[in-house]
């Protein structure tokens, strides 16, 4: 009886702790001590893991997987001892590129947090948004960066780009399999392939060779509709599609829009290989504890660059120091780790203050222009006709 007594109390007092501690939210917990991919030593019983940017880290290795199951095994211990059991949940840890997790919890028990040892600071979650034929030519490819690699049947060959965006639509032609000239594995790359969640289908084909998405932030904080939202790495709206196109798309696609034919279209590497990271979403746009939880899956799959046409809606204020945020020291350890990192300069400008990425250590690309020009027709409602550049119905 006494037990029974016992259990309903503890009940009781979970459901108290639950009212008082108030509403929940995500929030990011950055730990003391070095992620994989920059420990040298020094934790009792757990050998290096950091390798020089030269050579190529094994994630399978004893000394990685051991010390990773070390710095989840603290996360969970610094929980379990601070916070009561099931007043809270843990969603994530980081343990490759940061040293931290995401836990979905109450404004006071984060403040608790803060204050424990070992904890070096503590950041509640941020939304981030998406930021948005003839290019090669333009750019000057087929006679400069293209033959240097093979020519345009090889450039890009064996590189795998991982895109952290809003995921992919396999059946485009621009991610189609070579029917002659087919992919061969590849060997370094470790990511898997989640399944079509109606059709069952894989979204890898060898040109797509990962396909992975995230969702539990936005899942806890309540924003993700699955009624809307693909709960798998298929693109909902085309974002990350026409992202990974535009890197690394097969070659000579034809482009038709409304009945308009604008020649063929090729990614700036059209024989890369397409890692996929699903981030964002159509309504809401994603959460930065997803997208560091990408990240930090994306190197330790292998993939040789990351391309993120994604950042947050405005700077961090957690930190004194903008770029300081687990978003970009996620970046940091990934380029330590021989990770080539672009991301997208924002949808703002041109005025001032409006950039969102804000890494030193990584390449922004800004907005651009290049030579094409489409001649058009508009007729009124009069039947005159106006010709010119840019006068478009679409």
């Amino acid at each position: 009886m006494w037990r029974i007594k016992l259990a309903c109390l503890l009940l009781i007092f979970v459901q108290v702790q639950r009212v008082v501690l108030g509403t929940h939210d995500v929030y990011i917990v950055v730990m003391e001590g070095d992620p994989v991919v920059s420990y040298r030593g020094g934790v009792d019983g757990f050998p290096a893991t950091a390798v020089d940017l030269d050579e190529e880290m094994d994630v399978t290795s004893e000394a990685v997987t051991s010390y990773a199951l070390h710095l989840r095994g603290h996360h969970d211990k610094l929980l379990d001892s601070h916070l009561v059991e099931g007043t809270y949940e843990k969603l994530y840890s980081y343990h490759h590129l940061i040293n931290g997790f995401a836990v979905h919890m109450s404004s006071l028990q984060a403040e608790f947090l803060r204050k424990a040892p070992g904890v070096k600071h503590v950041e509640r979650d941020m939304k981030v948004q998406k930021l948005t034929t003839h290019t090669p030519q333009f750019l000057g490819l087929p006679t400069g960066v293209w033959p240097t690699g093979g020519g345009l049947d090889r450039a890009g060959e064996d590189v795998v780009i991982g895109f952290v965006d809003s995921g992919i639509y396999p059946q485009h032609p621009s991610f189609a399999a070579h029917k002659t000239d087919r992919y061969g594995p590849v060997p370094r790359y470790k990511g898997k392939c989640e399944k079509d969640l109606v059709t069952q289908r894989s979204f890898c084909n060898g040109k797509i060779v990962g396909a992975q998405h995230f969702a539990k932030a936005a899942m806890a904080a309540g924003a993700f509709n699955p009624d809307v939202e693909f709960a798998s790495p298929l693109d909902g709206d085309g974002h990350g599609s026409h992202t990974a196109a535009i890197a690394a798309g097969n070659n000579g696609i034809p482009v038709r829009m409304h009945g308009h034919e604008f020649g063929k279209a090729s990614g700036m590497a059209p024989r890369a290989r397409v890692a996929v990271y699903k981030v964002l979403y159509r309504l809401f746009g994603g959460y930065v504890a997803d997208v560091v939880a990408a990240i930090d899956q994306a190197v330790q799959d292998g993939v040789d660059i990351l391309n993120l046409s994604v950042g947050p809606n405005s700077p961090p204020t957690a930190t004194r120091t903008t770029f300081l945020n687990p978003f970009d020291a996620a970046l940091l350890s990934a380029v330590k780790a021989g990770v080539f990192v672009a991301q997208a300069a924002g949808n703002g400008g041109p005025f001032p203050k409006t950039l969102v990425s804000f890494s030193p250590w990584i390449t922004t690309v800004a907005a651009g222009v290049d030579d094409r020009r489409y001649k058009n027709h508009l007729t009124l409602g009069n039947g005159k006709l106006i010709s010119g550049l840019g006068v478009s119905q679409y």
